[in-house]
């Protein structure tokens, strides 16, 4: 299948996501400036939230650009990850009014654990695409050594750490929850699947269609 429509189709859905958390900002009623100060959480959240989806937009292509073949499995797994993808916009929404209104109590532990719930998902569709990419033969450029692919394996490995710590502390955190989850988008701006070394490539490696851990 052609890798390229994959990649359009994903970029589009990405952009309207990521343009639909700025329709959850609204003018404040009453006074402006008092109304825009309490706003404070809206804003955070909107911006955490743009940047779990830009940076995964950019992982997404740095995945792809990797990527030789596509078949229908992979398109069914990266679909998974743009059903998720474009979900963020509603928890978002309520994450931002619900902390505006009180940073703490029930309402707002399930608010968060719920906006958790739905960052988990997102970075289990990316992972989802990821190790499939990964254990399908033929999918990934079977050039790439087993010490490239370990040291990715294991630099996104760590931050799924992140999201299950970021679900436990929103439950009595809110707040520091949702700054966690914009530290994690800031860990993965960081290039994690840079171009391999030509000393990394290696004719007598195997094919990069290996589980993880061997």
């Amino acid at each position: 299948m052609d890798r390229s429509r994959t990649e359009a189709f994903s970029d589009g859905v990405f952009a309207v996501a990521i343009t639909l958390l700025v329709l959850n900002l609204h003018a404040p009623e009453g006074d402006l400036r008092e109304g825009l100060l309490h706003m404070w959480p809206s804003y955070l959240a909107y911006v955490v939230s743009f940047l779990n989806i830009g940076i995964m937009w950019m992982n997404h292509h740095a995945v792809f650009r990797h990527v030789v073949r596509v078949d229908r499995a992979l398109q069914l797994a990266n679909l998974v990850l743009l059903l998720v993808i474009v979900a963020v916009p509603f928890p978002t929404d309520l994450l931002g009014r619900q902390l505006a209104h009180e940073l703490h109590g029930g309402d707002t532990a399930t608010v968060t654990f719920v906006y958790s719930l739905v960052m988990i998902a997102m970075a289990a569709g990316f992972s989802l695409v990821w190790w499939y990419a990964v254990l399908r033969p033929g999918v990934i450029d079977a050039t790439l050594s087993r010490k490239w692919l370990r040291r990715a394996n294991f630099r996104f490995s760590v931050g799924a750490v992140g999201y299950l710590i970021g679900a436990a502390l929103s439950l009595r955190e809110p707040l520091l929850s949702l700054i966690l989850f914009g530290l994690l988008s800031l860990y993965y701006a960081f290039e994690h699947l840079p171009e391999p070394r030509a000393d990394e490539r290696s004719a007598g490696d195997t094919p990069s269609n290996f589980p993880a851990g061997s």
